[in-house]
């Protein structure tokens, strides 16, 4: 949110409130915090002022704040994460479908405002798909998997100068040369290959940090440090992409140098 200290703040009165049992004091900074949350998750200001007259309405008034900050995130958190997979299978129209639903029950503004986003996202990668046109304002590798999966249905490869430059800023960032990428570019079936090495190597980067990532998680907290540094040397040891070697790489600096005890 951009509200992102009062959301802060709010959420700190819930715990002690709802949660741990302290008293709502209505000071007059309270009532504020109260009265500004209370419209950034689309309760009208005039119901927030009703609330605030008496504590126990006041106390119910910050409940469904902090209700409709967890429906808001929770329903959108699981969003993505559909729009993900369906992403991953190609099936753009179904994780299209998934934030239209969002948005017929979502009344939080800006829980509404992220997932109109992520629907003008969807939308304009549709339009790669339909289209073979690369749109400037989307994600490099969202639209190289997007005309993947358009080769996929049997449309040519058209090797237009848009595209060319989207592989020669994407390659570098899967750890390939200057020298394969113009290579690649001489030909449509080139650029092809060429794009399923960049997609490649990020899937398999992607699972091989998680994967350690879970392992290494557990280890630590099983209390074998030195087992779970190993998961990031394994990583390091084969890794080349490098977005996911500085992941390693800062995993491996938190575990050399673990925060102190409190």
């Amino acid at each position: 949110m951009a509200e992102g200290a009062d959301l802060d703040d709010v959420w700190v009165l819930c715990r002690d409130v709802l949660e741990n049992g302290a008293p709502l004091d209505l000071t007059d900074e309270t009532r504020a915090l109260l009265l500004r949350t209370a419209q950034q998750v689309a309760i009208s200001e005039q119901d927030a002022e009703d609330a605030l007259h008496e504590l126990p309405t006041a106390t119910t008034l910050l409940r469904e704040i902090r209700q409709r900050i967890r429906d808001g995130s929770n329903r959108l958190g699981k969003a993505e994460d559909r729009v993900e997979e369906l992403q991953e299978k190609g099936d753009l129209n179904g994780a299209q479908q998934i934030i239209r639903d969002v948005l017929a029950v979502e009344v939080v503004p800006f829980y509404r405002e992220q997932a109109k986003l992520l629907l003008d996202e969807l939308t304009g990668l549709s339009e790669v798909l339909a289209t073979g046109r690369l749109n400037p304002d989307l994600h490099d590798r969202q639209q190289l998997a997007v005309l993947a999966q358009r080769i996929q249905q049997g449309h040519a490869l058209e090797l237009t100068d848009d595209l060319r430059a989207l592989l020669r800023r994407t390659a570098p960032t899967a750890a390939i040369s200057e020298t394969e990428t113009e290579e690649a570019l001489k030909s449509p079936e080139g650029a092809e290959a060429l794009m399923g090495m960049i997609l490649s190597r990020f899937q398999k980067g992607e699972r091989r940090f998680l994967r350690a990532m879970y392992r290494m998680t557990s280890l630590r907290d099983a209390g074998d440090l030195e087992g779970a540094r190993q998961q990031m040397r394994d990583v390091l040891a084969v890794e080349v992409v490098p977005q996911y070697r500085r992941m390693a790489e800062e995993q491996l600096r938190g575990l050399d140098n673990p925060p102190p005890e409190s």
